[in-house]
């Protein structure tokens, strides 16, 4: 599995920016949001529950890689879906860096999709839900949501092992 570099310019888009580049470059500050708030947390904190729920920092960076995954390369390009999980919990495996890895490749391939992308009017080859296939941008913007939400599950969490605040 190859590395995606993170994004070295993380500033928002130009005000005058295309609607594609303005929605990628939103939801790579987001993902690269929650990639700094797991970064460097010791074990066994990076996996601990910080709620009743079971949401650690690992679960949120497996749980994205699988939602890009499932929207950007399975739903909207129609490929084969049986190289991920979004069912299965953190396991004694998972590392914080191999999960790391792992979701900025995922990162990395939803980005080729969406690059490649020339109509975001253009439904998908499937849906994730009992609806037709969404549109690119749909996607985009469901997927600024769900980052955002769990960005900030994140700064909960981060916030909660060592007091971290703030990007």
């Amino acid at each position: 599995m190859t590395t995606a570099e993170p994004r070295p310019d993380l500033r928002p888009p130009g005000l005058n920016a295309d609607e594609k580049t303005t929605l990628l470059t939103f939801l790579d500050y987001l993902r690269e949001s929650v990639l700094a708030k797991a970064a460097g947390v010791p074990e066994p904190a990076v996996r601990t529950a910080g709620v009743p729920s079971g949401t650690s920092l690992l679960l949120l960076l497996k749980h994205l890689t699988a939602v890009e995954l499932n929207w950007f390369v399975w739903a909207y390009e129609g490929a084969d879906r049986a190289q991920w999980d979004d069912e299965g919990g953190v396991s004694d495996d998972d590392t914080a860096s191999g999960l790391a890895d792992a979701y900025r490749a995922a990162v990395a391939r939803a980005n080729e999709v969406a690059l490649a992308c020339t109509d975001l009017d253009r439904p998908g080859a499937r849906s994730l839900r009992e609806t037709p296939p969404p549109s690119m941008r749909w996607v985009l913007v469901h997927m600024i949501e769900e980052t955002a939400r769990h960005a900030g599950h994140a700064d909960i969490l981060r916030e909660q092992i060592d007091g971290s605040v703030g990007r």
